[in-house]
């Protein structure tokens, strides 16, 4: 994996953030004492006690790669474990230096005591806070593992109609998007505030729609479809944060704008996107549109070329 260069890497302010929780929840749930939840047992061998209850046939090897424990230390874990009668070894036929693992009677009743003296630890800790804090406590927790697990699965996106208050997260989110991204100024923030006003003031939702885009219940992405002319329909505001990149969204968000014009009965889909813009110029082209029209122009604080794509239907 190539190093990031040193525009790519996050800013000192960041870093400090992500350290501070790193302290702060080490502190929180005790990792720093020297037994978990006043067992006798540290985390790490609390953690391998864990894996064992899940499932009978694991080696050493299996649980020091899925933790990242050293061999040796792991080894002494597991000497101390057999000793103390809470697992038993039987060796693999296939390599008699590996050992099948599995917990003993006891070590299932020692794994449950830790295991609900941890169930109990979280709930009160839960239980101490507003309900609507404990959810979105959840919810962060969830992010945060979703984001840093590179095998976790990426929950699958939601597309629902607009709502109040969806209209200003678009506004927002493509102002402080297009300014991060591409230097923009605030004249493209007003451009779409007039365009989502107007879009509210007409709707005619025979005809046109709008759709947000959803992962976790988190808006992640949105588009318009509106009308152009009687027989023409018009996409606008395409856009996809980076929090919904990656995943084909962009493709979603075209193809039910493409479906819903069918079902219209429009007869050509229009739009007008920036050169720059070489995501969604490519899911444009994809979709079958054709680049019809080009025009340089200066606006949003930049030199740009617009261009009109259509799709005959």
């Amino acid at each position: 994996m190539p190093m990031p260069t040193p525009s790519e890497l996050p800013d000192g302010a960041a870093i400090d953030a992500i350290r501070r929780f790193n302290r702060f929840y080490t502190r929180k749930i005790g990792v720093l004492e020297q037994h978990l939840l006043e067992s006798p047992f540290t985390l790490t061998e609390a953690r391998v006690l864990f894996e064992l209850a899940q499932r009978d046939d694991l080696t050493a090897r299996d649980i020091g790669t899925k933790l990242g424990l050293d061999p040796g230390y792991l080894s002494r874990i597991v000497h101390a474990f057999t000793e103390k009668n809470l697992i038993t070894r039987k060796p693999v036929p296939s390599d008699r230096r590996q050992f099948r693992l599995s917990l003993t009677a006891k070590g299932r009743l020692a794994f449950g005591r830790l295991n609900q003296e941890s169930q109990s630890d979280v709930a009160n800790m839960l239980s101490a806070l507003p309900a609507d804090d404990g959810q979105r406590l959840v919810e962060a927790m969830t992010t945060i593992e979703r984001l840093l697990d590179d095998e976790a699965p990426r929950p699958a996106p939601v597309l629902r109609a607009h709502r109040p208050g969806d209209m200003g997260w678009i506004i927002q989110q493509h102002g402080a998007l297009y300014a991060r991204e591409y230097g923009w100024d605030i004249s493209f923030e007003a451009l779409c505030a007039e365009i989502a006003a107007q879009f509210l003031k007409t709707f005619d939702p025979a005809r046109e729609r709008c759709w947000i885009a959803e992962i976790d219940g988190r808006q992640v992405g949105s588009v318009f479809l509106v009308k152009h002319t009687g027989d023409i329909a018009k996409i606008r505001l395409l856009l996809i944060n980076p929090a919904g990149r990656g995943i084909g969204l962009g493709k979603t968000l075209v193809d039910e704008c493409i479906a819903f014009a069918r079902a219209c009965g429009y007869r050509k889909i229009t739009l007008w996107t920036q050169s720059i813009l070489l995501a969604a110029r490519g899911i444009y082209q994809r979709a079958g549109f054709v680049r019809v029209a080009t025009e340089p122009h200066h606006s949003f604080g930049q030199d740009l070329t617009g261009e009109t794509w259509e799709l005959e239907l």
